[in-house]
């Protein structure tokens, strides 16, 4: 369950950089209710910037931004909280991963680093100032889960619990589909899983060009009915609607960008 304490190692903040940052506002407008508040480009930002927040019943729950990074595909950028990025950042050099960006201040908001792990899936630290993160988790139209596609789960499980001390345990997938591994930040108890790393052949994630990807997994009150929000609106979908027991009805989809998220409505607790 994530939540908006954003306690260290859990989920607080994540983007989208896109193409067309109107079209696609307009694409989750439609999807999942959020509203776009630009925020121009101002002298404040850097040049060839642009961007904003999206908001869910007044409260913020991500962020968008045009894609200006020669040869990056579309996608969305999972930020995890930290109390030092610096720290962070040599965890990450020490267990085999890459500084993409390094630790920098983003006004006296906080202080932000990404990287790629060893096998090039890329994610990204918030070391909270004035802002916390995303202020609704887990609700319709927020983040509920994340999720990371990886060829090589026993690496990426020795990566992530270097660099956050996250916690793991297994949970077989049904008709023999493999392990399934859960992510709970470090000293949380098991209810407050985050997340979960599946592990598929490198020929599933053409969509990075066989490198891993995290994707955000988002809260819906009636999965059919966003999906078909999605392909009514350009978008479309790789897998699902479907029923996952014990998890609930959830569908993954590419917006008209192919940036991947999940739709979900979760089963009754």
């Amino acid at each position: 369950m994530i939540t908006t304490d954003l306690t260290p190692g859990s989920p607080c903040w994540l983007d989208l950089g896109a193409p067309d940052v109107p079209a696609a506002a307009a694409f989750y407008g439609a999807v999942l209710g959020w509203e776009y508040e630009s925020m121009g480009a101002g002298e404040d930002m850097e040049e060839g910037m642009e961007g904003g927040m999206f908001q869910k019943d007044g409260k913020t729950v991500a962020g968008l931004g045009k894609l200006t990074e020669e040869g990056a595909r579309p996608a969305w950028m999972i930020y995890y909280r930290v109390t030092d990025a610096d720290a962070t950042t040599q965890a990450v050099e020490r267990a085999g991963g890459t500084v993409r960006v390094a630790p920098r201040d983003l006004d006296d908001w906080g202080r932000m680093a990404q990287y790629s792990d060893p096998s090039g899936g890329q994610f990204a630290v918030w070391q909270p100032g004035t802002n916390a993160g995303f202020e609704l988790a887990d609700e319709p139209g927020s983040l509920s889960w994340t999720e990371l596609y990886t060829s090589d789960a026993p690496a990426a499980k020795e990566f992530y619990g270097a660099v956050f001390d996250w916690q793991f345990s297994g949970m077989e997938l049904p008709g023999g589909g493999g392990t399934y591994t859960l992510i709970t930040p470090a000293g949380l108890p098991e209810e407050r899983m985050q997340g979960g790393l599946m592990e598929l052949p490198k020929e599933n994630l053409a969509l990075a060009g066989g490198r891993p990807y995290w994707h955000p997994v988002f809260n819906v009150t009636d999965c059919d009915a966003a999906v078909a929000r999605v392909t009514e609106n350009g978008g479309s979908v790789q897998m699902g609607p479907e029923d996952a027991e014990g998890v609930g009805r959830l569908a993954v989809c590419l917006d008209p960008a192919n940036a991947d998220f999940v739709l979900l409505t979760p089963a009754p607790s």
